[in-house]
């Protein structure tokens, strides 16, 4: 049974709409027009192209972030994914933590990123709710009222390495080299951050729940479901290379999730120079991606091996 954790009121989100340049060496963008409010934003998503995928300019509905997150347990890496069902799309997929980020937010849109790793993430262990840090700074409890979140343990956000080529909000660099794609279809910008979530030494009863926020009779409610948290954690190898398993973290336990019919968000589909136009795609279909790049990375070690025998 889920339990209600937080309201708020959809009206008091404003976005600003975008102006993009690409070039093959980086890309910027800056605020365009008139605060938008939710609604608003929505309805300027609308399919957009773009004749070049290296170089263009364009106007765009938002900006969003997303945070492929790393967690360590018991010696192994996951990236950390989400279930959403997204309303606008109408569809379900498992996606990295993401957000809209506001108008006052948009020249650090890395404040965002780890406001939605509070806000989505939540890892609960037999006493408390844990807390977290990004360097110096604390990220929010926004639960507080409903959950009791944990005095004097907490863990901790780190960057790993940022993407090749720059990104600018206007002509200041954004930190940690975010990577960043116009999705087509939606007609937007997202920045993926690349993170390390670091747990409190010897914790062993962790759980991971999502707090799922939907729109309910003009209200955003956020809430969590312990039987079904919606959180999980996909292994992969020390050359990033995702495996065909899928877990959900109960109280120190590892419970295998079945992968068949699965979708991922677009943010896994292939990017071409700086754009994606997939609205999604399957497990099964990126997982062949990976046997293929590494097919693709291994002909030529095979060709030079030939020429040398």
């Amino acid at each position: 049974m889920s339990t209600i954790i937080a309201k708020r009121n959809p009206r008091a989100f404003k976005t600003l709409p975008l102006f993009v340049e690409a070039t093959p060496e980086g890309l910027s963008y800056q605020a365009l027009g008139q605060p938008l409010n939710f609604n608003q934003m929505l309805e300027r998503r609308r399919p957009v192209e773009v004749a070049d995928t290296q170089r263009f300019a364009l106007e765009l509905a938002n900006l969003g972030v997303s945070v492929r997150l790393t967690l360590s347990w018991q010696g192994r890496d996951y990236w950390v994914l989400v279930r959403q069902q997204r309303q606008d799309r109408g569809d379900v997929v498992l996606k990295p933590i993401s957000g809209y980020v506001p108008a006052h937010e948009l020249n650090l849109p890395l404040l965002t990123a780890i406001q939605e790793v509070a806000e989505e993430c939540l890892l609960q262990t037999p006493q408390c709710w844990l807390t977290g840090r990004f360097g110096d700074t604390w990220l929010p409890a926004p639960y507080e009222n409903v959950l009791h979140y944990c005095d004097n343990t907490s863990f901790r956000l780190s960057p790993l390495s940022g993407a090749a080529r720059p990104v600018s909000c206007g002509s200041m660099p954004l930190l940690e080299r975010p990577r960043a794609y116009v999705h087509l279809p939606t007609a937007s910008l997202q920045l993926v951050y690349d993170m390390r979530l670091e747990l409190p030494e010897k914790l062993r009863q962790l759980s991971l729940l999502h707090a799922d926020e939907c729109l309910h009779e003009d209200t955003l409610i956020a809430r969590i479901d312990h039987d079904n948290p919606d959180i999980y954690l996909l292994p992969f190898d020390q050359n990033r290379r995702p495996a065909d398993e899928l877990y959900i973290l109960q109280q120190g336990f590892l419970r295998p999730v079945d992968t068949r019919d699965l979708w991922l968000a677009e943010s896994f589909a292939p990017q071409d120079g700086w754009v994606v136009r997939e609205e999604r795609i399957s497990w099964r279909d990126w997982q062949s991606l990976w046997d293929t790049l590494e097919q693709k990375a291994a002909k030529p070690a095979a060709q030079r091996s030939g020429a040398l025998g």
